[in-house]
């Protein structure tokens, strides 16, 4: 097998990469947004990650990918696979009460919870001073867009949907935890992304059923065009892409542009769904994007 060449910074072309994925995952709650107008939460869910696992065992069969060998990923493979079904389940939920670029903010709390927890698995991932500083300034903001929804004028419930957003991106990084402290670390990333988006495909249409949600396909073509990109970009194409950059550049430098997606989405719901732009969520915006650069630093 011929060893994997990383380099030791990001060049064009992984810019390019990076900048790409992160525009989309912005883009992609307000297609969730805009197709829940006609389908039902987590009905959309179920539909983008069923056609997702799908998508993904026709490419591990062309690329001769492995998927059901035995080498004991098993327990850890659904562990991570419901971890990343609750993170989507409360997406999909919480964008019924609260604006796209809002939730995002909120979710993209993920970095912090890896940074305050996996110390606790691995002592080698102790926090230094400079990403404690970054911990509160992130969670400073967080807390101000919070109170927030609490405030006269804000949408009914939308400390609903913030809460959800924000417990998504708890659940996100407990995946994260997961899948390196659980035997999924040591297997291809193909058969890791297949255990979370199988795992979800199943869980999502139960809870579905649980919430009483009405299952059709009679919907129109732009909440299905919204649905197919979800699927074969967002749940499919560039979580592959993300994981061949893991593999061939520095995961630090990389985690630094996350914070890109939060200024997307901010940016896509003000011009595209018209949601209001507060001064509130600006300055969480800018918290979130200083923290997530401070907890990424190394050196």
């Amino acid at each position: 097998m011929t060893a994997v060449q990383r380099k030791d910074h990001l060049d064009t072309f992984a810019i390019t990469v990076l900048v790409a994925c992160c525009a989309f995952w912005g883009f992609q709650q307000i297609l969730i947004k805009f197709a829940g107008r006609e389908i039902p939460p987590l009905w959309q869910a179920s539909v983008r990650m069923a056609g997702a696992t799908a998508l993904l065992w026709f490419w591990c069969q062309f690329r001769g990918v492995k998927l059901f060998n035995r080498d004991g990923s098993l327990q850890g493979g659904l562990i991570v696979g419901l971890l990343f079904a609750a993170e989507f389940c409360l997406i999909y939920l919480g964008l019924q009460h609260t604006s796209a670029s809002r939730l995002t903010v909120f979710l993209y709390t993920s970095p912090f919870w890896v940074a305050v927890l996996l110390p606790r698995f691995v002592p080698s991932e102790k926090l230094r001073r400079i990403q404690w500083v970054g911990l509160v300034i992130a969670f400073g903001a967080v807390g101000i867009a919070f109170s927030e929804a609490f405030l006269h004028g804000s949408a009914p419930g939308q400390w609903k949907g913030d809460a959800m957003g924000l417990a998504a991106g708890m659940f996100w990084g407990l995946t994260t935890i997961a899948i390196r402290t659980t035997k999924v670390a040591t297997v291809q990333a193909e058969k890791s992304l297949f255990y979370q988006l199988s795992v979800t495909a199943v869980v999502c249409p139960v809870l579905s059923l649980a919430l009483g949600e009405t299952w059709s396909f009679d919907y129109s073509a732009l909440a299905w065009g919204s649905v197919f990109l979800q699927t074969a970009v967002g749940a499919f194409a560039s979580y592959l892409a993300w994981m061949w950059m893991l593999r061939h550049y520095p995961a630090t430098q990389m985690a630094t542009f996350t914070f890109l997606t939060p200024l997307f989405a901010l940016v896509f719901g003000v011009v595209l769904l018209g949601e209001p732009l507060t001064l509130q969520l600006v300055l969480a915006l800018l918290g979130v994007a200083a923290g997530i650069v401070l907890v990424s630093r190394k050196g």
